[in-house]
């Protein structure tokens, strides 16, 4: 039984992925994100403001008497070169998918140590590889694999944590886009589905077994070290 899971972005994407596996698996998710989420228990919070994400996890806790895990799969991106995104697009890149997951676990936290529960974070292939016209979103990956390695050694033995690298997935996320970065009509990307199966197994480890990171990527992934 996984008990309550709070998941950021879990209106779509990986994020409704993976609150559609955490319920199949028995467990109870509550859902974060800018619109609600029908079905699931949510709370509707922009990351990008600090008083929003901390309102919200604390709204959702309280509400489900505590929390037994947090997975943070929200994450934007504002593609093209440095001069050519603004620079408020760029940072709320950063502002989402790195301040955003620092602020959500840091509120969840009380909750996780009382639970001996886990937090997954959601990093991705960008944030071991860096690529042109991608500043913002390597910065914040990148961020979130050092905020994730270090979290992981200051929570031994009391909240366990992983962190999720996955590449491409076949998701809104490419939406909008200008073509250039799209995926091309070839390319082969995973299922969130199939993705979500892998933040379930590492929601469902005993205590003292930890999955530290999970590389999750097509076979062909091109952004792949």
């Amino acid at each position: 039984m996984l008990g309550d899971i709070l998941i950021t972005g879990g209106a779509s994407g990986l994020g409704h992925a993976v609150a559609e596996a955490v319920a199949k698996a028995g467990g109870r998710p509550l859902v974060v994100d800018l619109r609600a989420a029908d079905g699931f228990d949510h709370a509707v919070a922009d990351l990008a403001d600090r008083s929003q994400a901390e309102r919200a996890v604390r709204e959702l806790a309280e509400r489900a008497g505590g929390l037994d895990g947090v997975v943070t799969a929200a994450g934007i991106d504002a593609c093209g070169r440095l001069e050519d995104v603004t620079a408020d697009d760029w940072e709320r890149v950063i502002k989402v998918n790195l301040m955003g997951t620092a602020a959500i676990v840091r509120v969840a936290l009380p909750y996780l140590r009382e639970s001996s529960g886990r937090v997954v974070t959601c990093a991705s292939t960008l944030g071991l590889r860096a690529v042109s016209d991608a500043t913002a979103y390597c910065a914040a990956k990148f961020g979130v694999v050092g905020f994730t390695r270090a979290l992981a050694a200051e929570l031994a033995g009391q909240v366990g944590v992983t962190m999720l690298v996955p590449g491409g997935m076949a998701t809104n996320f490419f939406d909008g886009r200008p073509e250039q970065y799209r995926p091309g009509p070839d390319a082969r990307l995973n299922r969130p589905e199939d993705v979500a199966q892998t933040v379930v197994f590492a929601l469902s480890q005993p205590p003292g077994c930890e999955v530290r990171e999970l590389v999750v990527c097509p076979s062909t992934e091109t952004s792949w070290p």
